[in-house]
């Protein structure tokens, strides 16, 4: 494996969700990575994100290094030809460089700006890392995906060991506008599963097409809820009208009576979570979110060995 941004550089899904359920359970390489750095570069805050992929990289044997560029390191410019003669001191093509120069593997996190849909979805500052960084690079999210959780919450609905499983994607209500890349990521992944997906949302909270290609959508969350086995739950802003969140919608909180209504479904939620805002109290403190949660690391772990074992 090169590089880890989407379900497309993961090779065969089924096989790397089963190694992180083996890792879990106390397979795995734990020396593989000795004498090997990883380097985590954060410009959006991070808890398990940074925690988890840490935890996976000491697992292997690995040194660790972590950065969060937007506060220590110098502001940087993307733009390729401009004059530097404004407030940016260095250059992401010098930065990248510089920084995969002291690194094995490298893992980034970025964020959607929510305000140029365009420059957002061709991921230029993730595919600018891809393109100058001399090792590989591992997505710790990005503006339209999330894969390391994507595959922790396939190995979360893989241990629950139901055939054929109805998962329905909820949109919630929040009171910020947030990116699209958790629910982006997670359809696109669990396609690759046999499950039924449902995606329900209000209207004017649609996703990007090419995420939603083949999926049932509709408008009734409590139609959708009927029968399903996994409500997943993300917040998310408008495609359409990219960014927007007009603090519509708060009865699409999920609560106990929606979730009487499936078939003892599992709640998942990527975290953090606003309580009593996308679901309430007592359907958080049933729900699976802390086992989601520590799948983290043995996702980071599988995807950390596939690539160490390339290098």
């Amino acid at each position: 494996m090169k590089k880890f941004t989407s379900v497309h550089d993961a090779g065969e899904v089924q096989p790397l969700v089963r190694h992180a359920i083996e890792i879990k359970n106390g397979s795995g390489a734990p020396n593989i990575g000795k004498g090997k750095t990883l380097g985590l570069f954060f410009m959006n805050p991070s808890l398990r994100t940074r925690l988890s992929t840490q935890k996976a990289a000491y697992n292997l044997g690995m040194d660790v290094i972590s950065m969060n560029l937007n506060q220590d390191g110098w502001k940087i410019e993307f733009d390729h030809g401009t004059i530097m003669d404004g407030d940016s001191q260095e250059h992401i093509k010098d930065a990248v460089k510089v920084m995969s120069s002291y690194c094995d593997v490298i893992g980034v996190r970025t964020f959607a700006s929510l305000e140029n849909k365009e420059k957002d979805y061709n991921e230029e500052i993730l595919n600018a890392f891809v393109q100058y960084s001399e090792a590989p690079v591992i997505s710790l999210e990005s503006a339209t995906r999330h894969p390391l959780q994507s595959l922790a919450d396939l190995v979360t609905i893989e241990e629950l060991k139901i055939s054929k499983p109805k998962v329905v994607v909820s949109w919630a209500p929040h009171p910020k506008s947030l990116p699209q890349a958790v629910p982006n990521s997670f359809l696109e992944w669990i396609s690759h599963t046999d499950a039924e997906v449902v995606l329900t949302h209000p209207e004017g909270y649609g996703l990007s097409p090419t995420f939603t290609e083949g999926i049932s959508i509709t408008h009734n969350q409590k139609e959708a809820f009927k029968d399903a086995d996994v409500i997943y739950v993300k917040s998310w802003s408008s495609f359409e009208k990219y960014g927007e969140n007009n603090g519509e919608f708060r009865d699409w909180v999920i609560n106990e009576e929606k979730m009487r209504l499936t078939n003892e479904a599992h709640f998942m939620h990527c975290l953090p979570i606003r309580r009593n805002v996308i679901a309430t109290d007592g359907v958080i403190d049933e729900s699976m979110i802390y086992t989601q949660a520590k799948n983290r690391e043995y996702a980071a772990q599988a995807v950390l060995e596939k690539i160490v074992k390339g290098l």
